[in-house]
């Protein structure tokens, strides 16, 4: 059932996800970068989301779809490395090591650093946003604070790969 409610979730947020220009966007070359790494994060499932319903928290993300599409291409460009650098220093720590099947978390690791190379050609870009660096580093610091408080457990992990994973659609 927690599939169930996780794919339609999914499908929703993509569905509100405006569609850009391939012209206007370098990022929609991305986009299938994004994909596999959101595939990647879905396999990496290993506690039924139903078990740790009442483990949820408000992460406080601090931009909504709007914002992020409203941003200028080289702010674009820059969060989306910004959030893809987080994710890559959160899953690649030695206690995500513990919690996650190696073989999975090692093909995700690799994607999100295959991502990032490519963003950073385009380095001009991804100093375009540096105040914003703060507001992403305080939103990943959150997510550390709750896994050291919830010690780590499978349900705090998995609520936060779940969180990552929405994050990771909104790009």
């Amino acid at each position: 059932m927690a599939q169930i409610a996780l794919w339609l979730v999914a499908g929703a947020m993509l569905c509100c996800i405006p569609a850009a220009s391939l012209e206007e966007d370098g990022l929609s070359v991305h986009r299938g970068d994004n994909l596999r790494i959101f595939n990647l994060l879905r396999q990496l499932q290993r506690t039924p989301l139903d078990l740790c319903l009442a483990g949820r928290k408000d992460f406080k993300f601090p931009w909504n779809k709007g914002t992020i599409t409203q941003m200028q291409k080289t702010q674009r460009t820059c969060f989306h490395h910004l959030m893809l650098l987080q994710i890559f220093h959160l899953f690649r720590a030695q206690r995500s090591l513990a919690a996650w099947d190696h073989t999975l978390l090692s093909h995700l690791l690799s994607s999100l650093h295959h991502s990032l190379e490519r963003l950073e050609q385009r380095e001009r870009d991804i100093r375009a946003c540096p105040s914003w660096g703060i507001l992403v580093r305080k939103y990943f610091q959150s997510i550390r604070n709750y896994l050291r408080q919830k010690k780590y457990s499978s349900c705090a992990w998995e609520v936060v790969r779940v969180e990552v994973t929405g994050r990771l659609l909104s790009l």
